[in-house]
This record gives structure tokens, sequence and C-alpha cells, in this order.
């Protein structure tokens, strides 16, 4: 899968989550598999409780982290796919 600046990233239909601290639960209500994010993740995970571009998620990150464009652009991506593969999201 390739995620290009303007791919949209929309969460699952049939996905629920719930904020804990620093960190979220979330479950695949067809597989009924839950999954957790650590807390960078988590703010991924509520940025995309809308539909965002990859560049938006980036630029957002890039201004709350200290943190390379290089090294946060190849772990957004990573991590995008990896909840892609597991169904948790869509991206167009």
């Amino acid at each position: 899968m390739k995620l290009l600046p303007h791919s949209t990233i929309v969460v699952n239909k049939d996905v629920v989550s719930c904020d804990l601290v620093d960190e979220a639960a979330i479950l695949n209500l067809k597989t009924g598999i839950y999954y957790g994010l650590e807390p960078v993740g988590e703010r991924i995970w509520k940025l995309i409780q809308t539909p965002r571009q990859l560049n938006e998620i980036l630029e957002t990150l890039l201004n709350e982290y200290e943190v390379e464009k290089d090294r946060c652009q190849e772990d957004l991506i990573e991590l995008l796919i990896q909840l892609s593969e597991k169904e948790l999201v869509n991206i167009n």
C-alpha cells in the first residue's frame, strides 16, 4: 500500500474507541479484537476521528512534537498501514 500526501484517512465505521489515560482502546466490531495505542498513537487516532489527509496529520505532529520530519513521516505511515491492515481505518 502506498500512501500519498493527499491520501485521506477515515476511521472504519465498524470501530469504536475510548480514551484512557494517555492511550486509546479500540475495538473492531467485526472481529471482536481490541487494540491499544500509546500517547502518540492516541494523538493520531484523535486526529483521524474526522477524515484527514496524511499531510495534515504530519504537519500537526511536527508542530506538536520535537521530531525530524522524515522520522515522523515514516512512523506515521507505518502506523496508518498497520491500522488499515487491521481494518480500523480506510485509506483513500
